[in-house]
């Protein structure tokens, strides 16, 4: 199982990588083609608009998978013994319906549905929709891993109670 973690965690870095060093690299061609030819590009703003959704979008997946997401536990906190048990099970609940339905169901039909073409690139919508499945996909994976070490833990822990 710690292979898998591994590998989703360094496929999500490379990923993220290469969204970032696009951003940067089509940023310095666009203040480049600015200033020093004086002929902007018209490319670069709509992929670096492309690049930003799919970086960020990989980048929340990330912040699922290392559990570092936003997160309103004013509830959680107050909670103790069964009913924090049970609440944090009605939460993730919650969380995995809301990325099934929205990301992975949602965006698939937006994705599969898109006719549309980006004005400059000419790129199917259907390249830059196809984020949210893929990312919701990668949410999925992380919330059941996080789920699978838990239970390998608490397993471990009453495995050392008796």
């Amino acid at each position: 199982m710690k292979n898998i973690d591994k590998t989703i965690d360094n496929i999500m870095k490379a990923v993220m990588a290469l969204a970032m060093l696009s951003l940067v690299v089509g940023g310095f061609w666009q203040i480049f083609s600015r200033w020093i030819l004086k002929d902007p590009s018209t490319f670069t703003e709509e992929f670096m608009r492309y690049m930003l959704i799919w970086s960020s979008m990989i980048g929340s997946a990330y912040c699922f998978y290392s559990d570092k997401h936003l997160a309103l536990d004013l509830f959680k906190k107050k909670a103790t013994g069964k009913k924090e048990k049970v609440l944090n099970i009605f939460i993730e609940a919650m969380i995995l319906f809301f990325i099934i339905y929205v990301f992975i169901y949602g965006g698939a039909r937006q994705a599969f549905n898109s006719t549309n073409t980006s004005p400059v690139m000419h790129i199917p919508f259907k390249v830059l929709y196809m984020i949210l499945p893929i990312s919701g996909i990668f949410i999925v994976l992380a919330r059941f891993l996080k789920y699978y070490q838990n239970y390998t833990i608490m397993r471990d822990v009453r495995k050392e109670k008796n």
